[in-house]
């Protein structure tokens, strides 16, 4: 492998996207609006359905008769309760906003715990008070969480990054060079004296430095104007996005394989993107969710990535807390890059 030539390829992709300054400007503006959108509309705070958790209980599916709970918050529509089978559990789902709400079953007191910073914590809790007044119980004992609250933005903001780093990654490996196959352009790049491999290096590295220069530009910026609390090592949360990076950029180089159609990439692209950013916990948490779910999520890189991130940003966990996510994200790469080096064709 000659350096010259892979810096060459290197330093053209970078100008060509550095030039495209619709395509620069939407990859900094896009995430930065979501945001700021869900920080000031939404005060940063989720607003999906009601998730009640129940300990202990052998099983997430919880039995309505089987625990001793109010009739009437156990008739509460939209309201979903999941069992832990132990308080520490329960507790850390309710410090990360994954449940609104954590009851003890079968205490005479009903012991129950809530977040003060959640709004549909404040409504669970006022909805399961008056669900004891018709049966003369008006006894509720409101327990202190240990640790501080997350807020939703802290939990939303490291999902928000991953998904534009996953478009911005499929699309900018995948589609691009599918793109330059049609044009002709890799058929006059074969002519060369560059390798396949020189080429695909070329274009992997630049979507990875391309994809750090975002996140960095995107966090300092969002920074300005948010203040995100972060436990654990910022070198950590930068080494996890970067496995990330080069993970979703062998993904993007799998569809880069083959193919002249842009219009079969862009829907191989969009078939990729959506399931992952709706089962990889990017705006939302999977907790209640049927098991198949949870497993389908775990064959997609975000999630793990995501996983990871979380966990340093805020639990303080160090890298030798996340080496499961990291092991699969590395596997993950081997495998993508693998079949994409073999599927590679100059024409076809």
């Amino acid at each position: 492998m000659r350096f010259k030539r892979l810096w060459a390829m290197l330093h053209a992709r970078n100008l060509e996207f550095f030039r495209d300054r619709s395509a620069l400007g939407w990859n900094f503006l896009f995430p930065f609006l979501i945001v700021a959108g869900f920080g000031i509309i939404f005060g940063g705070n989720d607003y999906s359905e009601y998730k009640v958790g129940v300990f202990p209980s052998q099983s997430e599916i919880v039995s309505m008769k089987d625990i001793d709970l109010p009739s009437g918050f156990k008739e509460t529509r939209f309201v979903k309760f999941i069992g832990f089978i132990s308080f520490e559990e329960g507790a850390e789902r309710l410090k990360h906003h994954k449940i609104d709400f954590l009851l003890k079953a079968g205490s005479p007191s009903h012991e129950y715990w809530v977040s003060d910073t959640s709004p549909k914590g404040y409504i669970v809790e006022k909805l399961f008070k008056a669900s004891l007044l018709p049966e003369n119980k008006n006894i509720a004992e409101k327990m202190e969480i240990s640790g501080s609250a997350i807020r939703y933005i802290d939990w939303l903001f490291p999902g928000i990054l991953a998904m534009n780093m996953m478009f911005s990654a499929l699309w900018g490996v995948g589609y691009v060079v599918v793109r330059y196959r049609k044009t002709g352009v890799l058929k006059r790049l074969n002519a060369t004296p560059l390798t396949a491999f020189e080429y695909l290096s070329a274009q992997i590295l630049s979507r990875i430095f391309i994809l750090m220069f975002t996140l960095a530009a995107v966090w300092i910026g969002c920074s300005l104007f948010f203040t995100f609390k972060v436990e654990g090592s910022y070198f950590d949360l930068f080494l996890i996005f970067l496995t990330g990076s080069v993970c979703l950029s062998a993904y993007g180089l799998v569809i880069a394989a083959r193919g002249t159609s842009e219009e079969f990439t862009s829907g191989v692209v969009n078939f990729i993107t959506w399931p992952m950013m709706f089962l990889s916990e990017v705006w939302f948490s999977l907790e209640g969710s049927p098991h198949w779910v949870k497993l389908t999520a775990k064959l997609f890189p975000l999630t793990h990535m995501l996983s990871a991130v979380r966990k340093v940003m805020n639990d303080g966990a160090r890298l030798a807390d996340v080496t499961t996510e990291l092991a699969v994200l590395v596997f993950m790469t081997a495998i993508s890059i693998a079949v994409g080096a073999a599927l590679f064709s100059w024409n076809k």
